[in-house]
């Protein structure tokens, strides 16, 4: 029998935190952090980070261990997520990864496509004839050795189009194709993914109401020591940085800084439910807001 691995996913200020913990201390499960932010030090209150009590109660990995200075990428985190996955699958505990970040479920569940091309010199000439003659030039070509790969890629997306025709080049195989012989935990494990979600108004309401929380928590101390130092390209990303900011630079008052990191991280998790929408193996549970973390742990159990 195949070890079972279990994926809680969902939109920012859904509950994941707390309904993992619970979900954890039913099943002796463990938790990994599967959110691109929380993976930084300093950054508690700007990422909403599980709180430390909570923490306690069930073992968390990978959850505030990087430098906010230090760069990180999708494949650093694959390669911990996938070494802690097997230490805890050995000791008889069952990996929970938690969190909103698609593109971390997507590289752990499916594999990640690496590719070195042999010859630098394909990618620089595709580079300039795309500014010779365009993008769309470069995707029509696309369209006859890779249609597969055309549709998903759009016409203005040079960086893609032109990491497509290169792999086709230098193998002689489609993109597409290679991307197909991934291989990932759905190969060896019984992967099990679950994703909260809730209508839309009651969300965009939860995450007004935790802003405000994390104003009074000390957010504004927080993003000014972070900005003391010198943060990473990806550590920049994180939703309130840029808004603060702007109001630490007198661009804009208090009150316009926080509208920006309520209306920011709405859209944010529009984005999150529609990447979540595009995988059809995901199970969803749809909340109206009134559940406790018991019950909706219990929810998932009678789906896994």
């Amino acid at each position: 029998m195949r070890s079972r691995i279990i994926f809680l996913v969902g939109p920012t200020g859904i509950g994941k935190s707390e309904t993992a913990v619970a979900l954890a201390k039913k099943i002796m499960g463990e938790i990994i952090c599967c959110d691109s932010m929380q993976i930084y030090k300093g950054m508690d209150i700007l990422t909403s980070k599980p709180p430390i009590p909570l923490r306690k109660k069930v073992p968390h990995h990978l959850i505030d261990f990087v430098p906010v200075s230090k760069e990180y990428d999708v494949s650093k985190y694959r390669r911990l997520a996938l070494k802690k996955i097997k230490e805890l699958i050995k000791k008889k505990k069952l990996p929970i990864l938690v969190g909103g970040t698609g593109l971390y479920m997507s590289i752990l569940v499916d594999g990640i496509f690496s590719f070195k091309t042999a010859n630098k010199e394909i990618r620089k000439r595709l580079y300039k004839e795309a500014q010779s003659r365009g993008s769309i030039y470069l995707h029509n070509r696309l369209k006859r050795v890779d249609p597969e790969a055309a549709i998903k890629i759009h016409p203005n997306d040079t960086k893609r189009i032109v990491r497509a025709l290169e792999v086709f080049e230098a193998t002689g195989k489609p993109i597409s194709y290679m991307q197909k012989r991934r291989k990932g935990l759905a190969q060896n494990y019984d992967v099990r993914i679950f994703c909260l979600n809730m209508e839309l108004e009651k969300l965009y309401k939860r995450i007004d109401q935790r802003v405000e929380q994390m104003f009074a928590r000390g957010l504004i101390g927080e993003a000014k020591n972070l900005l003391k130092s010198k943060l990473s390209r990806t550590a920049r990303f994180a939703i309130g940085i840029r808004e603060l900011k702007g109001y630490f630079d007198a661009e804009f008052d208090l009150e316009r800084a926080k509208s920006l990191i309520k209306r920011n991280t709405r859209l944010y998790a529009k984005r999150q439910l529609t990447w979540f929408r595009k995988d059809k193996r995901i199970k969803w549970i749809n909340l109206s807001g009134r559940e406790k973390p018991n019950e909706i742990a219990e929810r998932i159990l009678s789906l896994a």
